[in-house]
């Protein structure tokens, strides 16, 4: 049975304070399973705090968001880098546990470095995977956007230094690349015959790699046809959790809950097998 789950990213933001206490509120007005956590740089010296305070709203956060400055360090690699990502990793693996989450989700390769030097990238990912296991997380790798390559050439270059390695795959990042549906394929079965563990939902307008239209979209106003998309899903099996990315945050900070419903609705239909 799948899980789904609604990212707070789409909930708390920078326009209203990054406010996680709204999510209790919230939570009660929305039809999905648990959030997935976004962490922020900003909570980084308090860290312990906000931690006891998100588990103190009795929610369930089974996934949660690495923060992505540590995925940047990693890419730029210059003096100190590594030991800052791991030290901010090792913040983000207390936090996580702390609130009770089971899936890290990770950008290996970020920033303007991106992925200059995947093979630094992948070497960090072996220690960081055993930091994360040391937590009790599953550390699972996201197609992020890249700069030099593809996503789906990294990814499957880290299947090959680990072959249990586990994946996030972004419908929006593999659009913006024009891998979506060449991950979908036959030549991609192994990403979806366990490797895949967690997926990122979110719609796209622009055209192939086009950075001015890289905004998290609602499903249904971009390009992605999401219900051949959910039909592939059903036809491979998968079985694991799924987010909603989707921002419905509004200039003035409020929350536009109509449209964030439903979305969610029509992701929970979709999983279904419904045709909406």
């Amino acid at each position: 049975m799948n899980q789904l789950l609604c990212s707070t990213g789409a909930l708390i933001t920078s326009r209203n304070g990054r406010n996680y206490r709204l999510l209790k509120e919230l939570s009660g007005m929305l039809d999905c399973d648990g959030f997935e956590f976004l962490m922020y740089s900003s909570w980084y010296d308090d860290w312990e705090r906000v931690a006891e305070e998100v588990a103190g709203l009795e929610l369930s956060f089974p996934v949660f968001h690495v923060e992505k400055r540590v995925g940047t360090a990693i890419s730029r690699n210059e003096a100190g880098d590594r030991e800052e990502a791991a030290r901010l990793f090792e913040i983000n693996c207390g936090f996580a546990e702390r609130i009770g989450a089971k899936k890290l989700v990770f950008h290996l390769w970020d920033g303007e470095p991106s992925d200059r030097d995947i093979r630094n990238n992948i070497q960090q990912y072996i220690s960081l995977n055993q930091t994360a296991k040391q937590h009790g997380l599953l550390l699972t790798i996201e197609n992020v956007v890249c700069n030099r390559e593809n996503p789906l050439k990294h990814l499957s270059e880290l299947h090959e230094a680990d072959s249990e390695a586990a994946f996030t795959f972004d419908v929006r990042f593999a659009k913006f690349h024009e891998e979506l549906e060449r991950a979908c394929t036959e030549d991609y079965r192994w990403l979806w015959d366990g490797a895949i563990r967690h997926i990122h939902i979110g719609d796209y307008a622009g055209g192939y790699m086009d950075w001015s239209k890289l905004g998290c979209l609602h499903p249904g106003e971009g390009v992605i046809d999401f219900e051949t998309f959910f039909a592939h899903l059903k036809r491979v099996g998968y079985q694991g959790s799924v987010t909603l990315e989707s921002t419905s945050v509004k200039e003035d900070g409020s929350i536009d809950m109509e449209r964030l419903g439903r979305s969610l609705g029509r992701l929970r239909g979709w999983l279904k097998g419904q045709v909406l």
